[in-house]
């Protein structure tokens, strides 16, 4: 009997992938996807597959560092309390420091502001070889500078470019760049932790009783939580406007973070398994240089044992 065929590692993660994924395909509706969706997983099932998927990223990382051609750019977006930075931690525990950096943005720097928007994000991404991780990233750029117009204001640009449109040309904009990095062997991962209203209270309120939380709490938190609903609309217009085939968008269901996690690494390990990456071969004359490397260490280790021998023999024996 021939063997089945095994499955890929999409394949295999199907179910915790494709359900949260819009490419820009048919219209897009953010209440659509439920944020407490664990489909039929506990606990201890999905920690088993967040562990395995540890190991297959590791793996997939010393390739890709030691290929050298491609490059991973990671984006994740979320609410206050959403979970991205703790989805980082316990999604890339083990990963090589050396080819994992991570870029946390916050509010603009003067020099920042001196440049277009996606300047400080540009500098940021990662080379070949490497992952780079965007805590926030270039969306904000239409995502909280549109709910608070006054921050928009201090990126002085000229007001004749300050039209009904500019949302419009944002998005176009970072439809452009992910295309460009794409086409210049960008893997562009994008991630929207969708926690709800509700969880979020419960997370805020978890902040306040454990000392070792309190410095994540911000009273702007609460200013920010009062404008939910734009934030929520917001959101949805720039999946609707920037979700691509080349880089689309991951709906993350958020209110479990254990199967955030679980569809968030299996997302990036079923995404660099297509790559086919792979450890670099030696040509011919590296293959013998190598030869001759290795008869010249191990001449080496056969002189020094002759040598140990020979003082072993000229030491007088014990009384």
């Amino acid at each position: 009997m021939s063997k089945k065929p095994s499955k890929s590692l999409a394949q295999e993660l199907d179910r915790y992938i494709t359900p949260f994924r819009h490419d820009g395909a048919g219209k897009f509706h953010l209440k659509d996807y439920k944020t407490n969706e664990k489909s039929d997983l506990d606990k201890e099932t999905a920690q088993e597959i967040l562990d395995a998927n540890k190991k297959r990223l590791i793996a997939f990382q010393e390739k890709l560092y030691a290929q050298d051609r491609w490059s991973v750019l990671i984006v994740f977006q979320a609410m206050d309390a959403g979970g991205k930075d703790s989805a980082i931690k316990a999604i890339f525990e083990g990963i090589n420091p050396q080819g994992c950096e991570v870029s946390a943005f916050k509010a603009p720097s003067t020099k920042e502001l001196n440049h277009d928007f996606l300047w400080r994000h540009v500098v940021a991404l990662p080379e070949r070889g490497h992952i780079g991780i965007f805590n926030r990233s270039h969306y904000e750029e239409c995502l909280v500078t549109r709910v608070h117009p006054e921050i928009l204001a201090r990126e002085k640009l000229p007001s004749r470019l300050l039209t009904k449109n500019i949302w419009k040309e944002r998005f176009e904009d970072i439809s452009a760049f992910e295309r460009y990095l794409c086409r210049n062997g960008t893997l562009v991962l994008k991630f929207f932790l969708n926690v709800s209203k509700e969880e979020q209270r419960e997370r805020f309120l978890d902040r306040l009783e454990e000392p070792a939380k309190q410095w994540k709490f911000s009273m702007d938190d609460i200013k920010e939580r009062a404008l939910w609903p734009r934030y929520q609309a917001v959101y949805q217009d720039i999946v609707r406007h920037t979700a691509t085939p080349h880089a689309p968008w991951y709906v993350v269901p958020a209110d479990h973070k254990w199967f955030a996690r679980v569809v968030i690494g299996s997302v990036i390990v079923a995404e660099l398994e297509k790559l086919d990456l792979r450890f670099p071969r030696a040509d011919k004359a590296s293959l013998q240089e190598f030869e001759n490397v290795r008869e010249a260490l191990e001449k080496e280790e056969k002189g020094a044992r002759k040598r140990a021998k020979g003082k072993m023999r000229k030491q007088p024996h014990a009384q």
